[in-house]
């Protein structure tokens, strides 16, 4: 031991204090080199930012959700300085949003009907009569393999994979149904994109409440009867009702929104439809609202 101590005592003896202060000053000075270097660099190679794309940014959400159809609130903040028109695109920021963009940009706000998401199908649990009852994994993609499941092709599987996707808590399984919150929806578009069947799609919420279609199903009236009470089954009443409203596309409604406000019609034709299949949706529904079920008749 007292070897040790001696031969650490020699080492430190041979090291020259000289020699750590010049190697230390050597490397605070290539550190200062290198900062000197990096700033000038960045100088350099820094891209100036528009001051108005800033401000912009600045008034977002900060959601990133890709509502807007780009890849987060710095792209769109871009886009919107690039094209006034895309002002409206921002689901979570809604209508104020909207306004504090004009603001900075120095133009009149103009708001287009925000874009909210809609469920194509009306069945809960209650309405499907015929299909094979799914106990497998859960989630629709594993539902969707199922031959049979819920009877219905086109329908709501009801496994959730739309409200796993949704970050926003707006929407839920009801009675094996996939029910929107409007108070929380902001239409960004995840629920769609998950949704393997495409029956929810982002429209414009030209107004509140919204008469939806509620069946997504192009099969013939005799197959629809028989796995599901509220199908459609292309009797066209609603097209002879308000045929300025609806047209049919193989054999399934379709609203035409431009003529929503002033077509003729419209609440005789939701009245009459022999299946329950028109829903009303929004904020202002306070719940997805159907009127009285018309008795199927002679006409259907």
């Amino acid at each position: 031991m007292i070897y040790e101590i001696l031969n650490n005592n020699a080492i430190l003896a041979a090291v020259d204090p000289a020699s750590v202060i010049k190697a230390g000053l050597t490397v605070l000075a290539l550190g200062f080199l290198f900062v000197v270097v990096l700033s000038a660099a960045y100088a350099r190679l820094k891209v100036e930012r528009d001051p108005v794309v800033e401000a912009i940014e600045a008034v977002l959400p900060g959601a990133n959700c890709g509502g807007c159809g780009l890849a987060g609130c710095g792209a769109y903040a871009e886009a919107v300085v690039a094209d006034h028109a895309l002002m409206g695109k921002c689901g979570p920021g809604g209508e104020a949003l909207v306004h504090k963009m004009a603001e900075i940009l120095g133009i009149e706000a103009a708001a287009d009907a925000p874009m909210r998401a809609i469920v194509h199908c009306s069945a809960h649990s209650d309405d499907m009569i015929s299909g094979t009852k799914y106990d497998g994994l859960e989630g629709c993609m594993e539902a969707q393999m199922v031959g049979g499941a819920i009877g219905c092709t086109y329908g709501c599987l009801g496994q959730g994979d739309c409200v796993k996707a949704c970050d926003f808590d707006a929407i839920h399984i009801i009675d094996g149904l996939a029910v929107v919150d409007y108070t929380k929806c902001v239409g960004c578009g995840a629920c769609e994109t998950a949704c393997p069947r495409n029956i929810i799609s982002i429209e414009a919420m030209v107004a509140d409440p919204l008469l939806v279609v509620g069946c997504k199903s192009h099969d013939k009236a005799k197959e629809v009867r028989g796995y599901c009470k509220v199908g459609c089954i292309g009797c066209t009443v609603c097209a002879k009702k308000a045929p300025e409203l609806f047209t049919m596309d193989n054999a399934l409604p379709v609203l035409n929104y431009e003529k929503y406000e002033t077509a003729q019609g419209r609440e005789e034709a939701v009245e009459k439809c022999p299946r329950n299949l028109f829903v009303y949706v929004g904020k202002n529904a306070k719940e997805a609202s159907k009127p009285a079920a018309a008795v199927e008749s002679a006409e259907a």
